[in-house]
């Protein structure tokens, strides 16, 4: 251990060293902030292949402040990538790994075939719509297509990432532990934001007409980029830690499940109790940040929850929670119900002017028009993220953005690898009997379940779902295993020790890297 801390010193300061140093010189030639973007980019990419596992660590502690980051250091679009450098030469070690080992890279086995169906209209896509627009000249598409297929499954890899991070049940706790607390952080700056907000610190949106009812980058406060907020028009909508405040709104979205895992099956009472004040302050955090959508789903998901994974026939430690979360949430609503009030009559107010069936419906009927041909209109030709690469078109709901740019069948084989993903990871959650293992795997099937037949917005395509999806399956996928080397384990110390038992766990325990 001792040898692994050296060096993990020696590589990381003479990496260090490199990277300030080419770093520099890139930001003497440009700018600063490029400079010092780079240096971190290179830092990040060098270290990340040599420790795959503090890799993946913390690209997912980087996710909350992600939007934080990039506007602190300037808001470059490249800077928005930055998460990859933890990402992808972490996807590359697995990947060596595996093949080291001979096992499996894409998990599940079920979602292989969909995953290479998908791969495959992807490239012909790619291949038949997107290159003939490139030189068609005027918009960059290949690079645009490039983009759009990392952002429908580029974060797939997450799977096996997490699957063979996770050891043991010490790592999966450690794991979600980390989980919450990187929630409650966000939502505490989340927080620090709209008070700044609220007493003047920070000024909020100002201009006239219609700049008063959009979100933009000069009202930035404290965390985050683009807010709005005019409380004397009603309008409020804060971006968290994250780039803009729809983002925001899904990230306390997931962050439900999340909470709602460790505050019903952590079996430590103090992680319990952390879990139930990330879950309170996921609540609160719902209402002041103005984001209708969170303020309705937040509840519906942990509602949704009690009954799936069956914590509310758990009466033993439902009825204790759900007394404190009452009482808590009670007082809270008490001290401010001029904010729940604006909330709900702000969500009320425009579920009549747009209710969300209609778009959802619309939104199919446009894109089926719009279809040229057996492979749609081209990868990224409704990816926000790439429209620094040509002209793209907003489409607000998921599947109908993904049959814009891939065509029917397109969507269909996107369809069948959600379902697998999600089959897949119900039968993990059916296979394990350790409840607290269990319950664990059942919050992390309900947000897979969820996330991959929601119709409203697109929030596979962008930050933090694109990465919590995965994440939650690949914690799924592994519990079963984690519940079988408990109950191995269990067997070995009570006496039944033999060399078949010990070879079936060492077999499984070598199954992480």
């Amino acid at each position: 251990a001792q040898k692994e801390r050296q060096k993990l010193i020696q590589t990381t300061a003479t990496s260090f060293v490199i990277c300030a140093i080419l770093g520099a010189v890139a930001g003497a030639a440009t700018e600063m902030k490029l400079g010092v973007g780079l240096g971190f980019g290179l830092l990040c990419l060098t270290l990340s292949f040599q420790y795959p596992r503090l890799a993946i660590y913390a690209f997912i502690m980087y996710v909350p402040f992600s939007g934080t980051v990039v506007y602190a250091l300037g808001g470059s679009a490249i800077l928005q990538l930055a998460k990859d450098a933890f990402y992808i030469p972490a996807v590359i070690a697995v990947f060596q790994f595996c093949n080291r080992k001979n096992l499996p890279f894409l998990v599940p086995r079920a979602a292989k075939i969909p995953f290479v169906i998908v791969m495959v209209l992807c490239l012909m896509t790619l291949l038949l719509v997107n290159l003939p627009q490139q030189f068609a000249g005027g918009d960059q598409a290949i690079a645009m297509g490039i983009l759009g297929l990392k952002t429908l499954i580029g974060y797939l890899f997450v799977v096996p990432c997490i699957y063979y991070l996770i050891q043991s049940r010490d790592d999966l706790y450690f794991l979600l532990r980390i989980q919450v607390v990187l929630i409650i952080i966000a939502c505490s700056l989340g927080l620090i934001q709209y008070l700044m907000l609220k007493t003047g610190v920070c000024r909020g949106t100002v201009g006239e007409g219609g700049d008063l009812f959009k979100a933009s980058l000069e009202a930035r406060c404290f965390v985050g980029g683009s807010l709005l907020y005019t409380p004397q028009h009603g309008q409020i909508r804060l971006p968290g830690t994250f780039v803009a405040p729809w983002q925001w709104g899904w990230f306390l979205i997931s962050s439900s499940f999340f909470s709602f895992g460790t505050t019903f099956n952590d079996r430590s009472p103090f992680w319990r109790a952390v879990g139930l004040a990330s879950m309170v302050i996921v609540m609160v955090l719902a209402v002041v940040s103005g984001q209708r959508i969170a303020l309705l789903l937040v509840p519906v998901a942990i509602g949704s929850l009690l009954v799936l994974t069956g914590q509310v026939a758990n009466l033993k430690r439902f009825v204790p929670i759900g007394i404190a979360l009452g009482l808590i949430l009670s007082y809270l609503m008490a001290r401010n119900p001029e904010i729940l009030t604006a909330r709900i009559d702000s969500f009320r107010s425009r579920w009549e002017a747009s209710p969300p069936y209609e778009l959802i419906f619309e939104q199919f009927e446009w894109a089926q028009e719009e279809q040229e041909g057996f492979f749609g209109r081209g990868l990224g030709r409704a990816t926000n993220a790439a429209r620094s690469f040509g002209k793209v078109q907003l489409v607000e709901t998921y599947h109908p953005k993904v049959m814009f740019e891939i065509g029917l069948i397109g969507l269909i084989a996107v369809l069948i690898l959600y379902t697998a993903m999600t089959f897949a990871t119900f039968k993990a959650y059916r296979s394990t009997k350790e409840k607290n293992l269990r319950g664990y795997a059942a919050s992390m099937w309900v947000f897979v379940l969820f996330i991959s037949y929601f119709p409203y917005y697109y929030p596979l395509d962008v930050d933090p779902v694109n990465v919590y999806y995965w994440l939650a399956a690949g914690i799924a996928l592994k519990v079963p295993e984690i519940d079988r080397q408990e109950r191995l384990q269990k067997r070995i110390e009570e006496g039944a020790a033999s060399s078949t038992l010990s070879k079936k766990l060492k077999a499984q325990q070598s199954k992480g890297f």
